[in-house]
């Protein structure tokens, strides 16, 4: 039952993640670059949030949470989207954006993600 709320939460999260991309595209009108730092950033926020409230305050079942934090979150952030991406900045010889890009996710995720295990911890 736990692979198919994976699956499920995948399913998901991969739908969520092409919307935030259309939204950045649609009203930032910039290149997909910014949905995937949207995502990125947002789902270190929200999984260290979970995971936190999950692991220390909540008795969360184990198959709800591998389905929000593995399938849900997982389908829904892309370290591999980032890679790429990156790869494609650097090659076109954008390299202050390439930069940027990659500074942000990794910084902004860090702190989105310590930020959510803050707030889980004073709820």
């Amino acid at each position: 039952m736990i692979w198919l709320l994976v699956a499920l939460g995948g399913a998901t999260g991969s739908v969520l993640r092409y919307g935030v991309g259309q939204l950045a595209l649609r009203y930032l009108g910039t290149s997909s670059v910014m949905g995937t730092f949207a995502v990125n950033v947002s789902g270190s926020f929200i999984l260290g949030f979970f995971l936190i409230l999950a692991l220390e305050k909540w008795a969360i079942p184990v198959e709800l949470r591998a389905m929000i934090a593995v399938g849900l979150l997982g389908g829904y952030t892309t370290f591999s989207t980032l890679a790429f991406e990156s790869v494609r900045l650097l090659e076109s010889g954008e390299l202050v954006r390439a930069g940027i890009s990659l500074g942000g996710n990794l910084v902004l995720g860090l702190v989105a993600a310590y930020l959510g295990i803050l707030l889980a911890r004073a709820v």
